[in-house]
């Protein structure tokens, strides 16, 4: 690390994936093209504004046979700041990817235990990978630099950075739900990993309830930790004293691009794609799922409700539609591909017991949409339906009221989602376990008067505005280097821990 004075203090973004997307061609070549997304949106300009480095995997084995050309394209791709890859070998690939980060915590973070797979090599791959990730960040940073760390693949890092005695700021948000204390006490690393979580500065989560988990678990688990007994686990950033630091604790939920979403969704093409579908379809309504393919987005559960609300309301039929997308992903892993193959067998059963030659009850769709395709799916759908079994944040939900401009549509969501503790005043909020209920909100949604729906869908949409991708980061930024905290009230009020469907679901 260089030691010589700096006035100017930098920001490193570490994260398991570069902002890019490899492709080959049908030549044989490798193209790069940039990440899509409000995240890699908001955290380039900052990068570009602050001199800073991006440091993650580029997304291929490092014994592929990649020309030499690739990493200048990379950096090229980056314009206005640094890349610095980190090369994973096939090997450190299956047990620290998709092994320790896919088979171990992601299930055991979304309270998945069933599925966690507790091998001592995936532990063993998970510390020399998040080693190789910090000796990266050491040979990049100088001394004034804020490091800032992302997701549950790389929470070792931290730990390492203070091993090579790295006095930085270093700052780490998790993405993804932090469990309870009887979920997160089955990991045998337990102590090793909320250990290593106490190195950081501050210590970012999703919503509130993450935030409590995680003092919960330090609280019986790390017993020398020091918290207060009488800290405050509501406020939006709380703090306490561990060893000769000050470790903050905040809830900063993550968001999007709002300005930008919601002006694509006004342009001549969305209108234009929008006007000829609903031309071809006067009649029908839409109910709209996207979810990528894993087994906490309740996607069998979505489908088990709509089935349910063609049973229970006939007079719908032909009537409405659900279009549900499905994003292909780690499609190596064999829980992924039996989730597949259960979701292809519940839409054929709809199907096959509703359909009619003019009418196809479920419309499925696995393959990754582009930004015009999903933003026009958005528009013209009359519902987005999110039954997400367990979620940290859910963006989906927040892109569909960005692009729903004309404020007639209803958001069904589950209260799994951590979306749910932002929404849960205006969207229909579900139990999605709850087939029956569920079917009964989208009858709900579907006959909920205009003036309820416009209104609903306006504070969303006003919400998301406020709150946005740009403000998530000032207000991380202002936790980390202790400001006024928040920038703005984090949420009005908190959905209470015994809410269970929203009111207006129920009403005649």
């Amino acid at each position: 690390m260089d030691k010589t004075n700096q006035k100017r203090r930098n920001i490193i973004i570490v994260s398991n994936r570069l902002p890019f997307i490899l492709e080959k061609t049908e030549d044989g070549n490798i193209e790069v093209g940039k990440g899509a997304g409000g995240l890699v949106t908001a955290m380039a300009a900052v990068l570009k504004s602050r001199d800073g480095t991006w440091i993650g995997w580029p997304g291929y084995v490092e014994e592929s046979d990649i020309e030499g050309s690739m990493l200048p394209a990379i950096q090229s791709a980056a314009s206005g700041y640094s890349v610095k890859p980190v090369m994973l070998n096939s090997y450190e690939l299956k047990n620290y990817y998709e092994g320790f980060s896919n088979s171990i915590l992601w299930p055991l973070f979304h309270n998945f235990t069933d599925k966690c797979i507790f091998l001592s090599e995936y532990w063993k791959s998970y510390k020399e990978v998040n080693e190789k990730f910090a000796v990266t960040v050491y040979q990049n940073a100088d001394d004034l630099d804020f490091l800032w760390v992302h997701d549950y693949q790389l929470i070792l890092v931290g730990s390492q950075l203070r091993k090579m005695h790295v006095g930085n700021k270093i700052g780490f948000f998790l993405h993804i739900p932090f469990p309870p204390m009887d979920t997160f006490a089955r990991c045998p690393w337990r102590c090793e990993l909320l250990s290593a979580m106490l190195e950081y500065d501050l210590l970012g989560f999703q919503t509130i309830q993450d935030k409590r988990n995680f003092i919960g678990c330090l609280k019986k688990i790390i017993q020398h930790a020091g918290i207060d007994e009488k800290i405050e686990y509501d406020q939006a950033v709380s703090e306490f004293q561990f060893g000769n630091r000050l470790v903050r604790i905040g809830v900063f939920p993550i968001s999007i691009d709002y300005s930008e979403i919601s002006f694509k969704a006004k342009d001549d093409k969305a209108r234009k794609r929008v006007g000829e579908a609903r031309r071809n379809n006067p009649d029908s309504k839409i109910v709209l799922g996207v979810d990528r393919l894993d087994y906490t987005k309740g996607i069998p559960e979505k489908l088990k409700a709509f089935g349910r609300f063609l049973t229970l309301f006939p007079k719908f039929h032909k009537k409405v539609q659900c279009i549900q997308v499905v994003v292909p992903s780690r499609k190596e892993i064999k829980a992924y591909a039996e989730l597949r193959l259960k979701i292809e067998q519940l839409v054929g059963e709809i199907n096959g017991k509703f359909g009619t030659g003019d009418w196809l009850p479920v419309q499925y769709m696995f393959r990754t949409l582009d930004n015009g395709e999903l933003i026009s799916l958005y528009r013209k759908s009359e519902i987005a339906f999110i039954a997400s079994l367990k979620d940290g944040m859910n963006l989906v939900a927040k892109e569909y009221c960005a692009c729903n401009i004309d404020e007639k549509g209803v958001l069904i969501l589950s209260e799994f989602a951590g979306a749910a503790q932002q929404f849960y005043k205006d969207a229909i909020v579900v139990n999605p376990y709850d087939v029956d209920g569920t079917a009964m909100a989208i009858y709900r949604a579907f006959t909920m008067p205009l003036e309820e729906r416009k209104s609903s869908m306006r504070n969303l949409r006003q919400n998301v505005k406020n709150k946005d991708v740009f403000w998530w980061l000032n207000s991380f930024f202002n936790g980390a280097f202790e400001k006024d905290l928040p920038v703005l009230p984090l949420v009005d009020e908190y959905f209470p821990c015994n809410f269970v469907r929203h009111p207006k679901a129920w009403k005649s």
